[in-house]
């Protein structure tokens, strides 16, 4: 273990956050969002409302909850006890190795861009996406300082197509082009919905700069910082975004576009403009997967640290980097990414990638209602417990609207997924009682 721990500072804990909100998908969802109309604006004004509620939370936990790493499951485990917590660890940290493995496939789609044979030879495909996989896990062994870095740099770069096709885009701008409010035929009250789960992926991960808190330098500070400044900006960037696509390019041809982004670049720069957008989604999708690599290393060490997960996992290397755990991480998502690769599999895939945005919702709603009951435990807000209270009923209440919009089977699934667990929490206490 290094003498001197590395540390992060505001600039990285946001990066973090933003670069692991914006992936490879926000490039293609307004396409899929033309479809409702422009009734999906008020989908993206929702949804962001929603984030900033949680991101509050998970701001003011990094207060209480000082200097712990974990995020959700330190939130959790501070307010309802090691099962609860050791659950939200275990669902949570299977998340994480699975979408990476989704991510890795999702760059590879976006090489194929330049590269057409990616779409027909798997051979090609799979050495791409298992080698970018094992090269970003062997960056994240060199400590959180590198990792960060390459965060930083690939945030700054994704940033720059989204912000272009924005600000050129404003000269380019028609109003006849934007789409009707609800093209859908069902009522308003029915659409707003389902918009606004199409948008709640978007922001998964306002929680990444709690994740790492004993490596971010003043913690108390930075992280809650980190956490709003990532959000904000993220959802300012989603919601100019979509309204200039939606004015630039005419509904017909948005909604059938697999690459709106490009599309419009394209229009407003020529090819170059379409060259420069895919090369975006490309350093998109890299960074994400830089990103969640590093959470998928944090997540066990700190639960192996409270020993609700096996030892092996906070083992960390001269970087103090959890090196183990990043490679049982990046075995399991290579694994996953694999099976994308083998015919009769890929319906399975699809299941299972539905299944782990519920087990990452969930740490979101019990954080909410830990919040509260951490509160009342410490006796803290003694006089001021009506804000208390609003801000932790908000948070659950839209965890919990969340949830139930991301289907009926993703939620049994899920479930079970969160349950196959228990037989590994027994075998941690009966570990710990024989030790």
């Amino acid at each position: 273990m290094s003498s001197k721990p590395q540390k992060i500072g505001l600039i990285t804990a946001t990066s973090l956050v933003i670069g692991n909100m914006i992936g490879v998908g926000i490039f293609v969802l307004p396409a899929a969002l033309a479809k409702y109309g422009s009734i999906s604006l008020l989908g993206w004004v929702f949804t962001g409302v929603g984030a900033l509620i949680l991101a509050k939370i998970f701001s003011n936990l990094s207060k209480i909850v000082v200097n712990k790493s974990g995020g959700p499951y330190a939130y959790s485990r501070a307010g309802f006890g090691d099962f609860i917590g050791f659950l939200m660890a275990w669902g949570y940290w299977i998340s994480c190795w699975v979408s990476n493995g989704a991510v890795a496939i999702a760059i590879v789609g976006a090489l194929s861009f330049f590269f057409p044979e990616l779409e027909t030879n798997s051979f090609y495909s799979v050495s791409i996406g298992l080698l970018l996989i094992w090269f970003f896990t062997w960056i994240n062994t060199k400590g959180i300082r590198e990792s960060g870095k390459v965060q930083v740099l690939t945030t700054a770069l994704k940033l720059l197509p989204l912000a272009f096709v924005i600000v050129v885009g404003v000269f380019f701008f028609n109003i006849e082009n934007f789409p009707a409010f609800n093209l859908t035929g069902n009522s308003d009250f029915a659409t707003l919905p389902a918009v606004a789960v199409m948008t709640l992926y978007a922001f998964l991960g306002i929680e990444c700069a709690t994740i790492p808190a004993e490596s971010v330098e003043d913690s108390e500070v930075i992280v809650p910082k980190a956490t709003m400044f990532g959000t904000i900006l993220t959802t300012i960037v989603y919601v100019l975004a979509t309204v200039v696509l939606f004015g630039v390019l005419p509904t017909e041809v948005l909604q059938n576009s697999p690459a709106p982004f490009a599309e419009a670049a394209r229009l407003m720069a020529g090819d170059y403009g379409g060259y420069f957008v895919a090369v975006g989604v490309i350093i998109s999708g890299i960074g994400v997967l830089n990103g969640w690599i590093l959470i998928t290393g944090q997540v066990p060490m700190a639960t192996a640290k409270d020993d609700l997960f096996p030892r092996i996992f906070k083992k960390e290397n001269k970087k103090g980097a959890p090196v183990i755990g990043l490679v049982i991480g990046s075995l399991l998502s290579s694994a996953v990414m694999l099976m994308n690769f083998t015919k009769g599999l890929v319906d399975q895939f699809e299941i299972i990638v539905e299944i782990v945005v519920f087990v990452a919702l969930l740490p979101y709603l019990l954080s909410a209602a830990a919040y509260v009951l951490i509160i009342i435990e410490k006796k803290l807000h003694a006089n001021n417990w009506v804000k208390t209270f609003l801000l932790g009923g908000l948070g659950f209440a839209y965890s919990l609207w969340a949830i139930w919009g991301s289907g009926r089977d993703t939620v049994f699934y899920g479930f079970i997924l969160l349950l196959s667990g228990i037989p590994f929490y027994l075998l941690m206490h009966w570990h710990k009682r024989n030790d």
